[in-house]
């Protein structure tokens, strides 16, 4: 009887999980940003809720899980 234990994922599967992965950290970089402000008392309204954190950066780690769960169900 002949068994092959052979890789569970395909190279192509593993490259576009890479590649949803690296969007999904793209993504969070994006949303984490950077300081709002130097001095903590002031509110910065325009960096806190600029497009790039409350847009860009979701749908950047929406499209980075689909692809994740894309490439695993690839065959």
């Amino acid at each position: 009887m002949k068994t092959s234990t052979g890789s569970l994922f395909e190279k192509k599967n593993l490259v576009w999980m890479l590649l949803g992965l690296v969007l999904i950290a793209l993504g969070m970089f994006l949303m984490s940003g950077g300081q709002s402000n130097t001095d903590p008392a002031v509110f910065n309204r325009a960096e806190v809720y600029s497009s790039t954190r409350i847009t860009v950066a979701p749908l950047l780690i929406l499209a980075g899980l689909v692809i994740e769960i894309v490439a695993i169900f690839k065959k």
